[in-house]
């Protein structure tokens, strides 16, 4: 999504002169046109993520909108402090990028894996999280970031649809599949590995696939048809490529207590662990969680 993201940023940049874009070294064959549009606005920090986010804190503190730029465990987990204090305390409107969320980055290791990252910025009083889920989903991303005047963190991944599939327009929540199967929820890109499979499967088995791409969840914020399958089917399953605490399993949980709605069949599928007994590929990992395609065709 790097060059959805680059492309983006320079509509955005074309609309806001106080735009500024930090990167910690990273980018390269990528982020070069949105270099050259920015110029001196654009700033290589370099591998000091901590010094970053101070800067970008302090950026934001005389009116300027930065955007922050890393691979995600280096824009949210290294700086951490540095979020907190600085950015999180004074609710200033820096925004976070982080790409690769979830397994993106599976070859390079544990230290490379974003698999607690919305849970852990979502403890931050103030934070906003947007999940997008298709190349399409960037530009509104971005839009809704920019107007956003509080602390905000953005989960890049790739997206794995067919090419000649077309998704919904974007929204917080988008229903992808229809039929008479299982509620199933998903945030982040895994959704896309999942859609051609379940179209093909016969109306009766075909879950009713949704897509949650902004967070923290909101009570008021569960769609209508949504509510009316969950109490329909009883049967509901929610997939995510971040580890159970502080993921949506817990948070849509407590939404449907607080509306009391309920379910005799609850399944939650999510990113098990950093560490396996072999390093590979976002493929490879994501079955060694059981939140593949295969084992969630099994599980229904």
């Amino acid at each position: 999504m790097r060059t959805q993201l680059s492309d983006g940023l320079i509509k955005l940049a074309n609309q806001n002169n106080e735009m500024i874009f930090l990167t910690g070294d990273l980018g390269f064959m990528a982020l070069e046109k949105l270099r050259d549009k920015l110029k001196e606005k654009f700033i290589n920090v370099g591998i000091a993520e901590q010094n970053m986010i101070g800067v970008a804190a302090g950026m934001a503190s005389e009116g300027l909108i930065p955007w922050v730029y890393s691979i995600a465990p280096f824009c949210y987990a290294r700086p951490f402090e540095q979020i907190r204090n600085d950015v999180s305390f004074h609710n200033l409107p820096v925004k976070l990028i982080g790409n690769g969320g979830g397994y993106g980055y599976g070859v390079m290791g544990a230290t490379h894996h974003a698999i607690e990252d919305y849970g852990i910025l979502l403890t931050l009083t103030n934070f906003r999280v947007f999940i997008p889920c298709f190349n399409e989903d960037i530009y509104p991303v971005l839009k809704l970031s920019n107007s956003n005047e509080k602390p905000t963190y953005i989960r890049l991944g790739y997206d794995e649809s067919d090419q000649e599939y077309v998704p919904p327009k974007y929204e917080s929540w988008r229903q992808l599949t229809r039929g008479d199967g299982p509620v199933i929820i998903v945030t982040g890109p895994i959704a896309t590995t999942y859609i051609k499979a379940f179209e093909k499967l016969e109306k009766k088995k075909r879950p009713n696939l949704w897509i949650l791409c902004e967070l923290p969840i909101l009570e008021e914020s569960l769609p209508k048809n949504l509510i009316e399958q969950i109490n329909l089917t009883k049967n509901l399953f929610v997939i995510e490529e971040h580890v159970a605490q502080g993921g949506i399993g817990s948070q849509i949980s407590l939404v449907l207590i607080k509306n009391n709605i309920s379910v005799k069949r609850f399944t939650h599928l999510f990113a098990t662990s950093h560490h396996f007994e072999k390093s590979g590929s976002q493929k490879y990992l994501r079955k060694k969680c059981g939140i593949d395609l295969n084992n969630v065709l099994s599980r229904l």
